[in-house]
């Protein structure tokens, strides 16, 4: 036992005094993101670890100060002295973060990765690492590893040893090595330290299995740390040196490509959609979700981007995940797909309320789980059926058992295209007719015929196109508004969507046709707030929830793509460049844009850098040279 005495540290300790809010906590922008494709570390800044869950995205935190910044443990990392100025940038081409702070004493960088030695690493062994260099000056500096097991509900064990600490939780161990000498403290383990010119820190949190050894550490902790440093810079590198995008925006399509690389859970190949829970859509309200979920509406989009960018191995295992889903039979309930999946493609585990975390920023509810997972959203079927026709055109196409499992999906839907359901907005005031939703199974029919006749697959091609064509007909004259002349969110009312920008995207109409112009210029006056786009107007559309939301970035890439398809390059162009203002200091976006421009929701987010990466290409390609 060490000279921590073993005894248990709580759940919940105070990590600091009782301050405002808003002083606690740093803006969702002000972040970067690691990873080593099993799980991530956000981190701020201010050189602040403030949330990572071990070992895997989806489960319970060890650092969750995001989202309480007394309560939800940290690892801090910071300048004693007065700092003037912070910087943080990626080493380049890479998801390896630098943090730079700028002090009256001289400058200082903290350089932080999660290694990763070599593709599918069978032998992975998961560790965050800290390495503090002195650029100038002499810096003292303060470190504070605080800990919070299972989002802070179990109490833990801190032995500190020879090289560092151990804490010990219920299922998982943290050890702890460093180059400095630190003590136990009152909430965890840490101290201050002085760096001369030129001089380094060094920091390794290993994660273990509660009954795991931690071994003995022979090797020598400089040496090792450039090791992994290196190793982790090389395996970056020469994963994006596979993309063949060389289009006008490469430095944002490839910080968005090797986002959703980091997203990507590399053992099951799945692809989450972000790695961060219960960040508000608007400070204060409701409206804060889980999103540590593989959804199936992003399958269209992940299987497109990675595609088009030549990612042939993350497509072939996200598509090997994909394909397992539709296998299962289902119930009469939902039919053969859910909405979003575990990493493991189980059901999306049942929604909970964190009652004795604040929130971010105060921001209550703290959700995990997802109750989204129990709705109906029919649009999930155009969506996966639609990714499997890009894999079948540009991978290495579907196998007899893969189309014959599609046809018994097909055939659900065939039955059950015209059921009332949640739609693509998940929203909770019950189900309604979506012309979305209407759409996407337009496109799940559409795909199968023509997979079916390009490779001459078996298939009752009578039926099929005569459901396909019912549903046309039936958007054409339900989902149109006649009055408004345009098309609308749900049948029966009137209420602008800008899912519906992706009509000619999907292929539904030609992106001249009167009625989807006519449906962007009523989008373009009720939605759009120069290249920013609201997904709909919640006081005309009830949601089912209290408080509005910012604009939605994917909806905004929809609308840059839409432009440019039906011929106004120009102003797509500027749009775009609009919109990557928007992003954070180091390319990612969350979800939404609030009223100030600051960022809102889950970050960073696969959907909005899947449509970033979709509306440069395809702006790309119509203007051309």
């Amino acid at each position: 036992m060490g000279a921590g005495g073993g005894e248990p540290v709580a759940g919940t300790g105070r990590l600091a005094g009782v301050r405002r809010v808003s002083e606690r906590y740093l803006p969702i922008a002000e972040h970067g993101l690691i990873g080593d494709l099993r799980t991530a570390a956000v981190i701020g800044t201010d050189g602040r670890v403030s949330w990572f869950c071990a070992p895997r995205f989806d489960s319970p935190s060890v650092f969750g100060a995001l989202l309480d910044a007394d309560d939800g443990g940290a690892w801090s990392l910071e300048p004693v002295c007065e700092v003037t100025n912070r910087h943080q940038f990626y080493f380049p081409d890479s998801n390896i973060l630098v943090t730079r702070f700028l002090t009256v004493d001289g400058i200082v960088e903290v350089q932080d990765l999660m290694p990763i030695l070599r593709p599918r690493d069978s032998g992975h062994r998961q560790r965050l690492v800290r390495r503090v260099v002195n650029i100038r000056g002499k810096v003292r500096l303060r470190t504070g590893i605080a800990p919070r097991f299972d989002y802070g509900r179990a109490d833990h064990r801190l032995d500190v040893t020879s090289t560092g600490a151990v804490f010990t939780g219920p299922t998982l161990r943290l050890d702890l090595r460093t180059s400095e000498r630190l003590a136990e403290t009152d909430d965890g383990f840490g101290g201050e330290f002085d760096l001369d010119e030129g001089e380094t820190a060094l920091f390794v949190l290993e994660v273990l299995a509660h009954d795991e050894s931690t071994g003995e550490h022979d090797s020598d902790l400089p040496d090792e740390v450039e090791r992994l440093f290196r190793a982790t810079v090389g395996f970056w590198r020469d994963w994006l040196g596979q993309s063949t995008y060389t289009g006008r925006w490469r430095e944002m399509v490839h910080r968005s490509a090797l986002l959703l690389k980091l997203l990507t859970h590399e053992p099951s190949g799945a692809i989450i959609a972000a790695p961060t829970c219960a960040l508000p859509e608007k400070l204060g309200g409701e409206r804060n979700w889980d999103y540590r979920h593989v959804w199936i509406r992003d399958a269209a989009f992940s299987l497109y981007a990675l595609l088009r960018l030549g990612f042939m191995s993350e497509a072939e295992d996200f598509f090997s995940w994909l394909t397992c889903r539709f296998s299962d039979p289902g119930d009469g309930e939902f039919g053969p797909l859910r909405v979003m999946y575990t990493i493991d493609g189980e059901p999306a585990q049942d929604e909970e309320v964190l009652e004795h975390w604040e929130g971010y920023r105060g921001s209550a509810p703290v959700r995990i789980g997802n109750a989204a997972a129990e709705q109906l959203q029919l649009d999930i079927y155009g969506e996966l059926i639609d990714s499997i026709y890009l894999f079948n055109k540009y991978g290495n196409g579907i196998s007899h058992q893969d189309w014959s499992n599609l046809r018994q999906v097909l055939e659900w839907l065939l039955e059950n295209w015209d059921k009332p359901d949640e739609g693509i907005w998940e929203t909770r005031a019950g189900r309604q007719e979506h012309t979305f939703s209407r759409l996407m199974c337009w496109v799940a029919i559409e795909r199968m015929v023509r997979m079916a006749r390009q490779r001459g697959l078996p298939a009752d091609l009578g039926r099929w196109t005569t459901v396909r064509d019912e549903i046309y007909e039936q958007i054409m004259s339900r989902g149109w508004h006649e009055e408004k002349d345009s098309f609308t969110q749900r049948y029966g009312t009137f209420v602008p969507d800008a899912s519906l920008l992706l009509m000619p995207l999907v292929k539904f109409c030609a992106p001249t046709d009167p009625r989807f112009l006519s449906t962007l210029r009523v989008v373009e006056r009720t939605l759009v707030v120069d290249s920013l786009v609201f997904r709909y107007d919640p006081d005309q559309s009830p949601d089912g929830l209290d408080g509005d939301e910012g604009t939605f970035s994917i909806c905004s890439f929809w609308y840059v793509e839409a432009l440019a398809r039906c011929g106004r390059g120009a102003e797509a162009r500027l749009a775009l460049e609009k919109m990557f203002t928007y992003a954070n200091h180091v390319g990612l976006y969350a979800e939404q844009i609030g009223l100030t421009g600051d960022q809102l929701g889950n970050f960073p987010q696969a959907f909005t850098h899947l449509s970033l990466i979709s509306a440069a290409i395809n702006l790309d390609r119509a203007i051309g040279d």
